[in-house]
């Protein structure tokens, strides 16, 4: 069922690379350049996007199950078809390990689990036979709703299965305290993003949501006229909790958030709510404080929760159970799901195949169980030290920026240089994984369900949440799957994150010349790194915790570099009249500038201590670097996603990012000799210059 939304989000670079493998030969290196894919009759000085994948971009289809494509979506294809051929082998074979629990007895491995889920996923025909029956217990619970102390107790009731859509606790570690975890009282989730309710650039699109949530309450039993009314009290609710929530742009500041309030302020600012009785009713009846991440919400939740009668409350509770298990049913739902939320908001022509479907659901419920079996095969343990080198190369990159940085006074740089030198690097897979053992995934010989499973997982990531309140933050944790092609920075544990399926092609090849390689994943690294000084993650010290470390001089010189590489993004027109949000994005902009820098910095440290090789193709190290970046980020996206992505993502399009950075990066008008003359060119003083 639907999550509520998360209090803080790491940030998450789409990226790619290789699975290193221990070499028993030499290999021949390869150029790493897919010269075939270069549009030369365009000069890299006027539009290197255009340049480095000009004849990718004409001779390339989306395709149909696909919004977008490019570098990132074929690495994840290739890596979902490895994973699945590892899934399917484990399924024929089940060679599973064999453990036991506390009391001796025999209990199914974190890989059984995995593949017991995805066959109850991929049982379509016992989830067809089934079609609604599962949820009719949680729409039953709704309709004996009598009162607005029901509505409490349900919403209590329903927090192990994330459901209840005004609030919802979490632990988190605290942001002033980051060595111990604390409890967070935090906004439900609606139907769509909060920008759809209120922009009126949009409204088309909440007019089709409308009609899709008249369309499903149809498919539950309501008839047309009932189903058209109700679904429009369901949107203007929503319309009305969206409205007080922070904007995507607030919510970047992360000090916004941090709002600690015993539970006799949080009566007092939200008074509809017994506080007391929910907390109790969680199993957190003794804490001091709740962490409220955005008070204006919940002040504006309050009046509309007295305000609302208990029959509308109802009618949203039974929308929001519906809406977050449509695609836990049956196909038909499914499907209905996928239309409006793939086909309808970002332009896709048909449906991804149900294996690929059912892997990501698997890699979003348990990924670290299916992980095992993912490195197992792939991914050996010698394997990890492959990227050390080229990190610790890309980090003394960041050093020497931060050492020559003009605008930043000595104090403050000692500082940085402290956080940088705390900074906790992960590798391709945890050293200590997840232990599911108390996660029950019932197999297709037993009765299990997809639907089932589903819900047991949602009560065990809610119990082993609640579990760490008050306790000392595990810093081993991952937060993403080895298996899954991204990387991310946590400002709170201070630590940088990449998973082995990111250490391949075009990011990553052992065959690759070094100038490739720190083109792309030493970019990503650098791009990470950088995120732990981008204008959020400097509010964090080097423990993680939320604390300015800057002095009121430089702080101020900081947002006004910033300001200026917003100002550069915002005036992008990308798709009819819709600029850039370069507010929004100015986190990842100021990743991909310092990440490019840095990662330019570490080349050069290799260079140096290796040699400098001779041209490739007649392109020097610092160009197939650059080139390298701009292949990376070879992007083609439909009309509908690109707006989606402009309307919900903190990252800018993938087509921008290819060259954005670079006008401000000296070195590469060194590389390419840019004139005044050239698209490319920007005025000395114009270009950004922050890390």
């Amino acid at each position: 069922m639907k999550t509520f939304k998360k209090v803080f989000f790491v940030s998450a670079i789409a990226s790619l690379g290789i699975i290193a493998c221990k070499q028993d030969k030499p290999v021949e290196k390869a150029p790493g350049i897919a010269l075939e894919n270069m549009d030369t009759t365009v000069k890299p000085t006027d539009d290197f996007f255009r340049h480095v994948n000009g004849t990718w971009i004409d001779k390339t289809e989306i395709p149909d199950d696909q919004t977008s494509w490019g570098g990132f979506n074929q690495l994840r294809k290739k890596t979902d078809a490895d994973v699945l051929d590892i899934l399917n082998s484990a399924i024929k074979e089940r060679n599973f390990p064999k453990i036991k629990d506390a009391k001796g007895n025999e209990i199914d491995s974190d890989q059984e689990k995995a593949v017991n889920y995805y066959q109850t996923i991929m049982d379509t025909v016992a989830r067809n036979q089934q079609g609604k029956a599962p949820i009719m217990p949680f729409l039953a619970k709704i309709e004996e709703i009598k009162t607005k102390k029901d509505v409490e107790n349900y919403i209590t009731n329903m927090a192990p299965y994330d459901g209840g859509n005004f609030y919802g606790f979490s632990v988190y570690n605290d942001l002033k305290n980051s060595s111990e975890y604390a409890g967070y009282m935090g906004p439900g989730s609606l139907g769509m993003s909060r920008d759809y309710y209120v922009d009126k650039k949009v409204a088309y699109k909440l007019v089709k949501y409308q009609e899709f949530v008249a369309k499903i309450l149809q498919e539950f039993g309501a008839d047309e006229a009932t189903a058209k009314t109700n679904a429009a009290t369901i949107v203007a609710f929503e319309k009305s909790l969206a409205a007080p929530m922070m904007t995507k742009e607030e919510s970047r500041d992360t000090r916004r958030m941090y709002n600690p309030m015993s539970v006799e302020e949080l009566t007092k600012l939200a008074p509809a709510i017994d506080w007391k009785a929910h907390l109790e009713g969680i199993g957190v009846a003794d804490i001091d404080r709740v962490i409220v991440t955005d008070p204006g919400y919940f002040k504006a939740m309050s009046t509309v929760f007295k305000e609302r009668s208990v029959e509308d409350i109802k009618l949203l509770l039974r929308w929001t159970t519906i809406n977050s298990s449509l695609g836990l049913l049956s196909t038909d739902l499914e499907t209905a799901n996928w239309e409006f939320y793939s086909k309808e908001m970002s332009g896709a022509k048909k449906q991804r195949p149900r294996d690929e479907r059912a892997l990501g659901n698997l890699n979003g419920a348990i990924g670290e169980a299916l992980g095992k079996l993912y490195v197992e095969k792939m991914f050996p343990p010698e394997a990890k030290a492959k990227a050390e080198e080229m990190i610790d190369n890309v980090m003394l990159g960041f050093e020497t920026r931060i050492a020559q940085l003009p605008w930043m006074t000595e104090v403050t740089k000692e500082k940085a240089l402290e956080k940088l030198h705390k900074l906790t690097v992960k590798i391709a897979y945890p050293d200590v994984w997840k232990d599911y053992s108390e996660l029950q995934v019932t197999g297709l010989k037993e009765g299990g369900s997809y639907f089932e499973n589903a819900i047991n997982v949602s009560k065990w990531n809610y119990n082993k949440n609640m579990a760490k309140l008050g306790k000392e933050v595990d810093r081993t944790e991952w937060g993403m799957s080895p298996q899954t092609v991204n990387a991310y920075f946590n400002p709170v544990n201070n630590e940088i994150v990449f998973p082995a399926a990111i250490l391949q092609p075009p990011f990553y090849d052992y065959k690759a010349d070094e100038a490739v390689n720190y083109g792309g994943i030493g970019a990503v690294i650098g791009h990470e790194i950088s995120h732990s000084f981008d204008d959020s993650g400097a509010r964090f010290d080097g423990d993680g915790n939320l604390k300015n470390w800057w002095t009121d001089k430089d702080s101020e010189k900081f947002g006004v570099i910033g300001k200026q590489l917003v100002k550069q993004y915002s005036d992008i027109i990308a798709i009819d009249s819709m600029h850039l949000n370069g507010e929004y994005t100015l986190g990842e902009n100021i990743g991909d500038l310092g990440g490019v820098q840095a990662a330019y910095e570490g080349l050069q440290i290799f260079l140096k201590k290796n040699g400098r090789p001779a041209d490739i193709d007649d392109y020097s190290p610092e160009q197939r670097f650059f080139l390298s970046w701009g292949t990376i980020w070879r992007t083609k996206m439909r009309d509908e996603a690109l707006k989606n992505l402009i309307m919900t993502d903190p990252h800018s399009p993938g087509m921008y990012r290819a060259y954005m950075p670079l006008k401000n990066v000296d070195a590469f008008y060194k590389a390419f000799d840019v004139k005044e003359s050239d698209k490319m060119y920007l005025k000395p003083e114009d270009r950004v210059k922050i890390w």
